[in-house]
């Protein structure tokens, strides 16, 4: 077997590999807020998000499109991207997905992915194998816009969820309804994950078979490339990154049931109208900004800043911090086989040293939904006692 074909599957599997850990990386998205309120038990939780995702997966593939044949310029217009040089992006994108998670923070994997693919393209090839123009357009606009959208949207309707049930302002647990509300719309955050993560992986891969004429220009993604992507997904999300759904579920506010359906519902509307424009956001902003908007729009509630703000400098750390990683396994590939093979021992040595890490402070959903269900303690209104009549003498 030559070595491009080598090469190929290489990135294949690094690239499926990626999807696994996006999956795993995004469930807090979807799932963190109902399991904080109660709404749902936490592997349910995790299964339904799996099952979803999956689905999600076959219902757009716009945001494929983008990532084949827009940021990284290729074909007779352009520069052919070598499968080399992807492999280096992929690199950069997993051992960032890796820290992070280790970490807890709820970065963004899509930034992750284009931070590596820039950062390989630009040592691999010069500044001008890089559209700059998609990037801003599809990406950093986005990245700007969508999660102060998804907050005003969700600060509105957090709003309107308490005016209208003002009624039930001093009864005990008088909302508790919104909880069965979000069964529903964290399922479809879930759905809109799958429209819109799994198609980057989608979108690399085809890369892949583009630059090796497998594919014509300008082709989507074949339906065997939808499925791998779709299952590799879908069971990432199932593993359940639990390290994050615990920063998620009890870091930026206290979570109550109509709270989280404001946020899931805002979360949900931003993703699927940037999956059908063909923009590749990060879902974690959008869920991150929903949740804040909706902490906003509730009287008494308190958003922690400072935890917003460390997450704020994770999302700016992660496209230059992968785009790093990136270049410096582009540097080795242009050595040749040699330096595929240093790229490939010291990836999998990285990936496996952070797994083994974790497992020395593991978190599931034994401990961490114990932490989780705190902030769902605010859910929980119990009404008071009534002071005893002291007896007359």
């Amino acid at each position: 077997m030559e070595i491009t074909s080598l090469v190929v599957i290489l990135v294949i599997a690094f690239a499926l590999f990626f999807d696994f850990t996006n999956g795993f990386h995004d469930t807090a998205n979807a799932m963190a807020t109902p399991i904080a309120t109660g709404a749902m038990k936490p592997k349910v939780a995790v299964g339904v998000a799996a099952i979803l995702n999956l689905i999600g997966a076959f219902l757009s593939t716009e945001v494929a499109r983008t990532i084949s044949g827009g940021i990284i310029r290729e074909g007779d217009e352009g520069v052919l991207i070598t499968p080399a040089l992807i492999f280096a992006g992929l690199l950069g994108a997993i051992v960032w997905n890796m820290l992070t998670w280790l970490l807890g923070l709820p970065s963004s994997s899509s930034h992750a992915l284009f931070g590596g693919l820039i950062g390989a393209a630009l040592v691999g090839v010069g500044i001008h194998s890089v559209d700059f123009s998609v990037m801003l357009s599809k990406v950093i606009l986005p990245a700007l816009v969508a999660p102060v959208t998804a907050g005003v949207i969700a600060f509105i309707t957090t709003r309107m969820a308490y005016a209208l049930t003002r009624r039930y302002d001093k009864k005990a647990d008088g909302r508790s309804g919104f909880r069965f509300g979000q069964i529903f719309t964290s399922s479809l955050v879930a759905l809109s994950h799958g429209t819109n993560d799994a198609q980057k992986t989608m979108g690399i891969i085809t890369l892949t078979l583009i630059a090796v004429g497998s594919q014509d220009i300008g082709t989507g993604p074949q339906f065997w490339v939808i499925l791998v992507c779709a299952l590799a997904i879908a069971l990432g999300t199932y593993i359940g990154g639990w390290r994050i759904i615990k920063t998620l579920g009890t870091g930026l506010t206290e979570v109550k049931p109509a709270q989280g359906f404001a946020a899931e519902a805002s979360t949900a509307a931003t993703i699927l109208a940037s999956s059908h424009l063909g923009f590749a956001l990060s879902t974690t902003q959008v869920a991150s900004g929903s949740v804040i908007g909706s902490g906003l729009g509730r009287r008494g509630s308190k958003v922690r800043w400072g935890t917003a703000g460390r997450i704020a400098v994770g999302w700016l750390m992660t496209l230059p911090s992968a785009a790093i990683v990136g270049a410096a396994a582009a540097f080795l590939a242009g050595i040749g086989p040699l330096g595929l093979l240093i790229d490939t021992i010291v990836g999998v040595a990285v990936i496996l040293g952070i797994y083994l890490w974790s497992r020395r402070d593991k978190v599931d959903h034994s401990n961490a939904v114990a932490d989780v269900a705190a902030s769902g303690g605010a859910v929980k209104i119990t009404k008071p006692r009534r002071k005893k009549k002291k007896a007359k003498s």
